[in-house]
């Protein structure tokens, strides 16, 4: 063999095998990444998942919501005596009660009924919260005494945030010292 067929002979054998370790190299890489690539189209399939299921949930709640709202009663110091810093039902709030849970059963229908606690300002905000909570527990016992179900109520406090009146005059804290019950059907 000549000299130059020997060294194209070597040439060859080189750049095929620069090749093979190149293709080597390329499929390693290439099989990590691709395989980081999958992990995170899994992630994103798992999360894209969870979304859309907490949008179906979402949209069913407000279906539920809308148009179901049926009548509110409050109850406030103008009309039902809470004390300044107590929940304990008046005998107003009490008959008003009664009254209340008489039609919820002439009605005969399947209501719920959101309680929501209310307080004026005077107070640290964290008292206020409990008071409310207080307040608009009294009100749940009370009916389920009555024979409101405990299933269909539920009560929120929202303390001294969503004043009705001003809070720098007695009438408007007395007004904020209330308890809505909000009738949804």
């Amino acid at each position: 063999m000549s000299k130059k067929t020997t060294l194209g002979l070597v040439m060859v054998a080189g750049l095929w095998t620069t090749a093979c370790a190149t293709q080597d190299y390329v499929d390693k890489h290439v099989a990590a990444v691709q395989t980081q690539v999958t992990d995170q189209q899994t992630h994103l399939t798992t999360l894209d998942q969870t979304t859309q299921d907490a949008l179906q949930r979402a949209e069913a709640a407000g279906k539920l919501a809308q148009g179901k709202f049926v009548y509110s009663m409050v109850m406030s110091d103008d009309s039902a005596h809470f004390p300044v810093n107590g929940s304990k039902l008046s005998s107003d709030e009490v008959q008003r009660l009664t009254d209340f849970a008489g039609k919820l059963k002439t009605d005969n229908r399947n209501v719920y009924l959101e309680i929501q606690g209310y307080t004026d300002s005077t107070g640290s905000p964290d008292w206020n919260l409990r008071l409310g909570g207080d307040r608009a527990e009294a009100v749940r016992r009370f009916l389920s005494q009555q024979g409101v179900a405990l299933n269909r109520m539920s009560t929120i406090s929202y303390g001294q945030d969503n004043p009705v009146a001003p809070n720098n005059t007695r009438e408007g804290r007395a007004q904020n010292r209330r308890v809505v019950v909000v009738v949804l059907d």
